[in-house]
């Protein structure tokens, strides 16, 4: 799998770089699958929602170049 080109700041991440940042935002989306995940109060809620599309939504951005996104 060939990842994303990510740049930050002008500066084009390594391969490696770009795989740590995939791994990374899949972890998040799955740890967000909870909904209590960042407390149990209508912000924690919320908060989960937001980071859980944002992650899938860059992830799909990531992933769907490839032609892996379900």
């Amino acid at each position: 799998m060939t990842e994303a080109r990510i740049e930050i700041n002008g500066r084009l991440l390594s391969e490696a770089q770009a795989m740590t940042v995939r791994t990374a935002l899949t972890d998040l989306s799955f740890r967000m699958q909870h909904e209590d995940a960042l407390g149990d109060d209508e912000h924690g809620r919320r908060m989960v929602l937001a980071y859980r599309e944002l992650a899938t939504e860059v992830l799909r951005m990531m992933i769907e170049q490839q032609g892996q996104w379900p």
